[in-house]
This record gives C-alpha cells, structure tokens and sequence, in this order.
C-alpha cells in the first residue's frame, strides 16, 4: 500500500489532530490502519548484539528525539505508549511526555526525579488525599520534605522559599474545592528567585492538571515547566484503564525514563492503546458536554434551599472567576470551566452537616439510575463522593477545616447523562434530607 503523505499536523485544529493523529510517529508506522494494532510482546527480536547493546545505550545516555526508538523490552519503550506520549505531548504543547502505570505514579516519578535528600518542596496547602500522604509521609523518609503554604498568595511563596527548594507543586482548579491557582503569578516569583541560581539549583513549578485536562488548560504555556496528570480521569475518561503521564521540556526526558525503567511504573500496553483509540479522540466532545452539564448542575444547585455554596468556575459567584477566564481556555480561545464541582450542604454545625452530605450521598446511591456514588472523576458518568471522609480523610482534619474542605462538602464529576434527569435525580435526594434534618432538628432552612 502507498504510505500515506505526511501532513503538517499543525495545519489543522486540536480537536482533528485528537481524532486522526499524527502519521509520522517515530514509534510504529500504520497508515494502513484506521486504528493503531495491540502491541502485546514484552520483548523484541535483534538482528545482532550490536544493535541490542545500541538500544540500551540509546534509551539510558542519550535520548534523542529525532531517531526512531530502537525497542528492546517492554519495561524500556514500546510502541503503543510510545505513540500516546507523542500526542499527549503535542495535546499540552510540551516536547515530550512520559507515561506511568498511575497517575500517582506519574506523580512521585516527576518529584522524585527532581530532587534528592536534603532538598525541600513547596506545595500548595490543599492537594488530593494520596498526593499529600506522599509529600508528608514517604517522602520525608528519604529527606525530602515538603511545606504546604496558600499558593495563591505570592508573598507567603516567596517567603517559603529557601535555597533548599527544588520544587513548587500545585493542582489547579484545586481537588475538591476548585480554587484556581495563577500559574503566571507563580511562575513570575520563581523567575525572580531563579535568577541567581545555577541550573542545578532552579526551583521546577509541576502542575496537576488532571481537573483540567488539556481540553480546558495548558500549563506549560502558561509558566509551568512540568505537567502531570492521572490519565485514569478525563483523558481516558470511561473508567476502564489505569494511567499517568508526565509531559515537559525534553531536558528532562532521560531522568523520567531511568527513573521508569528502575521503579517498573510502566503503562500497560493495552491501556496505552485504549487511552489512545478513545480517551483523547473523545476528550473534546466530551468535555464540551461535561461542562453544559456542569454549568446547568452549578446553577440549579445555587437555587436549592439546602445548598450553602456551590464552588464552579463557569459561575458568577465564582471567587476567582476572572482568574478562571484567563487561565482555563480551550483551543479554540473560549472559557473553559470544566465539569467538576464542589457544594456543601447547609448545616448547624459539622456533625450535622457531615451527617446530611452523609444522608444526602446514600440517597442519592439508593436511587438515582444516572450518578453513582464512586471516588474517581472525569467518566462519561456522573460521580458523586465525600471528599471530607474519602478522597481526602489521609489530611488532618484540622487542615481540611483550614482550607475549606467541609464535612458536608460534596464532589460532583458530570458525565455524560443527560442533565435533566441529574437536576431530577439531586433535587429528589436533595428535598429528602431536607426533610430529614427538619424532622431531627426542627432548624428552617431559608431560601438562598
């Protein structure tokens, strides 16, 4: 068969690219294919010893992204995640991407490659639960410890730096509360304190942008210099495959893949060709959906008599809102909010409130058909949980009350139902533990 002529990838949209990919990956050649074939071998045939003793000195001293992989072991590189890491990379406008087994995974590869006993990591003071217990507890273990400070002020980031610093870490929109942090803003007091600094001693900004996805915002455009994400949520997005990427400037390509390599936190083959064919095809048609349902949800849920707050970016009351329009954009340049979002429930005091968000998620467990209740984000169904006593009960509770984290906080994921029958589904559990609280208590719960 004729192969294909090669087209510039960059003459069409994201959103095309997403679907059609690229036809000159360095990684597999399959024009004849509409659909990229399973890799499923763990190791490769050699024509010679020279050219296995050139694949491992190829893939541990000197990456060069120009050459065509020379695949050895599965562990080292294989087609298929070879493949995703390119069109993640050119998804989050990096030069390179490097995937994990998780997103945890992808998650301890980017901090434990940049830092070493004695180096110190700033971190933004709300964070998902296992991210946290890592920065808090395993990490000390090897002496590297981490001050959690409010990333959203500049001064308390600059007067948390030492020359001890090596990383600033962040999630942007924050889980669960959805707080925006201005990676810009970051990124212009890190310059300042890089100035001095050799190369090896420059503090590296990583952001999670697994709320996000590339759909909504890029931070390495924005002043990031690494990007993380848990591949499991959005990018995959039908909750069926495990995954993590580390996406960033080619300088740090090497470290990631030694690191890797040694740790074994590779990406299974067959999720790296699920991810592939569906997950970042899709991201854009799903995303679009998501947040119109998001948006109607947001609004609905600022009306009900129960709701204290609701935490969106799409919303007017949104506290960051100007924030979120400058820094969570699509591809084609329009406000991207996203499809998560945090509420909590009215309440005279946190055992209340947490009993009602209690009361409230199992009703809603019990009979909605369209949201399940079911840690987990970013799948085409709508998942509803308690971040206070699931997703992040590793954080002292002192902390979640600092930082907003409520007991009667509640996360919601939207998916791809349509949203009528949510907006049915909440008001039904909704108007119910209302009812319940007011037979208990005897407390009215005023309009909004």
């Amino acid at each position: 068969m004729k192969k294909k002529d090669n087209v510039a990838q960059k003459s069409y949209r994201m959103r095309t690219a997403m679907v059609d990919g690229n036809y000159d990956s360095k990684h597999w050649e399959y024009d004849h294919h509409l659909v990229p074939p399973i890799s499923s071998s763990v190791a490769y045939r050699l024509s010679s010893v020279h050219r296995g003793e050139e694949g491992f000195r190829h893939f541990g001293e000197a990456v060069d992204l120009q050459n065509e992989p020379i695949f050895v072991y599965d562990r080292l590189d294989e087609p298929l995640s070879g493949m995703l890491e390119e069109k993640l990379a050119y998804a989050e406008s990096g030069d390179m991407a490097v995937t994990f087994a998780t997103g945890m995974a992808a998650i301890s590869a980017a901090l434990s490659s940049l830092t070493r006993q004695g180096d110190e990591i700033v971190a933004h003071n709300t964070l998902y639960g296992c991210t946290y217990s890592l920065l808090s507890h395993w990490l000390p273990k090897h002496g590297i410890h981490t001050k959690f400070i409010d990333l959203k002020s500049s001064e308390k980031l600059l007067s948390a730096l030492t020359s001890r610093t090596r990383v600033v870490y962040l999630e942007t929109p924050v889980n669960p509360t959805l707080d925006i942090i201005d990676i810009g803003a970051i990124k212009d007091c890190i310059s300042k304190a890089n100035a001095t600094k050799s190369e090896e001693e420059k503090i590296v900004i990583v952001v999670d942008n697994t709320f996000a996805t590339p759909f909504c915002q890029r931070p390495l455009t924005l002043g990031a210099d690494i990007v993380v994400h848990s591949l499991t949520k959005n990018i995959a997005g039908f909750g069926t495959d495990m995954g993590g990427a580390v996406i960033a400037a080619s300088k740090y390509q090497r470290d990631l893949l030694l690191y890797r390599k040694d740790f074994g936190g590779i990406l299974a083959p067959r999720s790296a060709w699920s991810i592939l064919v569906y997950g970042l095809p899709t991201l854009a048609a799903r995303m679009v959906n998501q947040q119109k349902s998001a948006m109607h949800i947001a609004r609905f849920l600022e009306k009900h008599p129960l709701v204290k707050r609701v935490l969106y970016p799409g919303l007017k009351s949104f506290p960051q809102k100007q924030l979120a329009e400058l820094q969570m954009v699509s591809y084609d340049g329009r406000f991207a909010p996203g499809s998560l979002l945090y509420f909590e429930l009215k309440a005279c005091t946190d055992s209340e409130g947490e009993k009602a968000a209690e009361f409230f998620i199992d009703d809603v467990a019990r009979s909605s058909r369209c949201i399940s209740l079911a840690v987990s984000l970013g799948q085409v169904r709508t998942l509803i949980e308690a971040p206070y006593s699931m997703t992040h009960s590793s954080l002292p509770s002192e902390l979640k009350d600092s930082i907003g984290i409520s007991p009667s906080g509640i996360r919601l994921s939207l998916g791809l139902e349509d949203w009528h029958d949510i907006e049915a589904d909440l008001k039904s559990s909704l108007d119910r533990t209302e009812t319940m609280l007011k037979l208990q208590s005897h407390v009215t719960y005023p309009s909004s």
